[in-house]
């Protein structure tokens, strides 16, 4: 019975798997290309998108350009344009500031939480 080899590469939104099947003769490749995921897609609710927020405030590490991805990712399920007026800053700086290329600096993400309708809570480790 031949076995399956998966070999995954995650690249920003891109997801692509491979699967190896073994043979006699490795011609028998075969490829599997999953289309690109787009969180802010599946963030419907404020639940889901605090929930969301929460799990990549945890999962961190102290990266604050992951966190400012993270975001960003609400921002644009809830609309960039929208988020950027309640937030009191420009559409383009906003993407800028959460493109997760960059750490913005707090002042902003204060701004952007509150556009956003979440809050940051703080608890011992």
């Amino acid at each position: 019975m031949p076995t399956a080899h998966y070999h995954v590469w995650l690249k920003s939104t891109d997801i692509r798997i491979t699967n190896f099947r073994k043979s006699k003769s490795m011609a028998a490749r075969k490829k599997t290309i999953v289309e690109k995921y787009d969180v802010a897609e599946h963030l419907r609710t404020p639940e889901e998108m605090a929930a969301y927020l929460d799990a990549c405030i945890a999962e961190s590490n102290g990266d604050s350009a992951f966190i400012a991805k993270a975001l960003g990712d609400i921002a644009r399920a809830q609309g960039m344009t929208k988020v950027a007026r309640d937030a009191g800053v420009s559409r383009e700086s906003l993407y800028r500031a959460l493109s997760g290329e960059r750490s913005p600096d707090f002042a902003t993400i204060l701004k952007v939480t509150k556009a956003l309708g979440v809050q940051l809570h703080v608890s011992a480790a």
